[in-house]
């Protein structure tokens, strides 16, 4: 849990593990899961001192898991894999559709 989060978040962090570990995740991607969600909705809550536009200006977590809950999971969002391409210093990224940097960064066909 990173510094600064109240018991709320404590709670939530908690939850969202068990849950992971209940629907047979391992321990390590539980613990992963549960932060990212957590730290995503502390940086929508404007509880963090930094955020990434894709933790603020993209859909929020649990509209994000009611999506998957309907449709199936989806993968990372375009801009999520943006951002990552972006890190990794892609080259034409700008020029790509979610499949094209799926592809570039070494995803799965889908």
């Amino acid at each position: 849990m990173p510094r600064g989060a109240g018991p709320k978040r404590e709670r939530q962090y908690e939850h969202i593990k068990q849950s992971a570990l209940d629907r047979g995740e391992s321990t390590e991607r539980a613990e992963e899961i549960a932060a990212r969600t957590v730290n995503k909705e502390r940086a929508r809550a404007g509880e963090s001192k930094t955020a990434s536009r894709t933790s603020t200006q993209d859909m929020s977590s649990g509209e994000r898991g009611g999506r998957r809950s309907h449709q199936g999971a989806q993968g990372p969002t375009y801009d999520q894999l943006y951002e990552e391409a972006k890190q990794r210093n892609v080259k034409g990224r700008s020029d790509m559709n979610k499949e094209q940097l799926r592809r570039a960064l070494g995803g799965k066909k889908s």
